[in-house]
């Protein structure tokens, strides 16, 4: 016993880090036609010091340097729109533009293979971590994002804060609830529809797909009564349709539960309630923080982090305002894009951090008896 107890405990550390880096995305639709897309954004292995920025059209964008050193490509903001960038530089992983068009960047390692560079081809090329950026700011639609991915090229060009180049896949909804998932598979960029509107990480989309067909027994519904020689045996409680549902945080698990849980979720009438049933289900997939050690707090900015689930976001498509907590403080900020002139704003981008204070918004109601 003390020997499997063992070796369950070195397979769990061994498979900890990969699950430290583990978003879940998923799409859900209210009855007004609200569709909203929102995600978890997982990372253990430092603080990505998520910042809110605010980008105004005319913004001009400047991709990272090429692998040879040249400039890649610059592009001017068409759209505004309103991110998450990390690592307190241009790169997005979550956003919303005033078109309605809402883009998400996950983790895939393992599978992600880029085009190999090519040096006359530098002022059309990008890094992987631009790619959000590029999208929320050129396109208003799926379809247009389909048309303006084909005229740029994705280089393997090296994110410092990770050593290497960055493994990444895009999921794009707009406020039809048109989904797409952007990878690049075998040195080439792969697009793929996704009309479930529900994403993860490794491996690449296709196969998640095909793995939903070893679930096609779940349901929503309780399993029935049954009568066995004579003998009513009647299910221990709710929940026995989804008798089998995986549990782990892997990301093919992740992948059939966020699809599991998205499609038997609470009708909604749109709007906030959407977004409120959007934020209850991805607390199903929180991620616990994996170190407490002095040199591991030390790696991430001199201060423990309570989970890696640095911070979860929603984006209303429809009526354009784009939400988020993080693990700092679970109170829910909005902003409301219609109220923002990004057309008069100049070209400078407004940022601010996403936490001001990372404490906790707790009220006091202890009654003065």
């Amino acid at each position: 016993m003390l020997k499997c107890l063992v070796v369950l405990i070195a397979s769990f550390l061994l498979i900890f880090p990969a699950m430290a880096q583990a978003c879940t995305g998923i799409t859900l639709k209210g009855a007004d036609g609200t569709i909203v897309h929102s995600r978890t954004l997982e990372w253990g292995e430092f603080n990505l010091f998520p910042r809110l920025d605010i980008v105004p059209e005319g913004y001009v964008f400047e991709s990272e340097k090429m692998p040879d050193g040249k400039a890649g490509m610059k592009w001017k903001t068409r759209y505004g729109f309103v991110g998450i960038s990390m690592l307190h530089k241009n790169a997005y992983v979550d956003g919303l533009n005033e078109k309605g068009l809402a883009a998400g960047m996950f983790y895939l390692p393992g599978f992600s293979k880029y085009p190999a560079y090519q040096p006359d081809k530098a002022s059309s090329s990008m890094a992987p971590t631009d790619l959000l950026s590029y999208v929320l700011s050129c396109c208003s639609s799926v379809a247009d994002a389909r048309e303006a991915l084909t005229k740029i090229h994705v280089a393997p060009v090296i994110e410092p804060s990770l050593g290497f180049t960055a493994p990444m896949h895009l999921m794009i909804t707009d406020r039809t609830g048109t989904s797409i998932v952007v990878e690049f598979i075998d040195n080439k960029m792969v697009v793929f529809d996704a009309p479930l509107g529900v994403i993860t990480n490794s491996p690449n989309y296709d196969w998640h797909m095909t793995n939903l067909r070893n679930y096609i027994n779940m349901s929503a519904v309780s399993l029935p009564t049954k009568k066995l020689s004579g003998d009513d045996f009647a299910p221990l409680g709710y929940g026995t349709g989804m008798l089998g549902l995986p549990g782990d945080f892997t990301p093919p698990s992740r992948f059939v539960r966020a699809v599991a849980f998205s499609q038997a979720a609470r009708k909604t009438t749109g709007g906030y309630d959407t977004v409120r049933e959007s934020f209850r289900i991805l607390d199903n997939f929180d991620v616990p923080i994996d170190a407490t050690e002095v040199a591991e707090n030390a790696k991430r900015g001199g201060k423990k982090m309570f989970s890696s689930t640095q911070i979860t976001t929603a984006a209303d498509t429809k009526n354009e305002v784009f939400y988020y907590h993080t693990q700092f403080n679970r109170r829910v900020r909005k902003v409301e894009l219609k109220k923002i002139p990004f057309g008069k704003m100049g070209t400078k981008m407004v940022t601010r951090p996403a936490d001001e204070s990372r404490n906790d918004d707790i009220k006091d109601v202890t009654p003065k008896l």
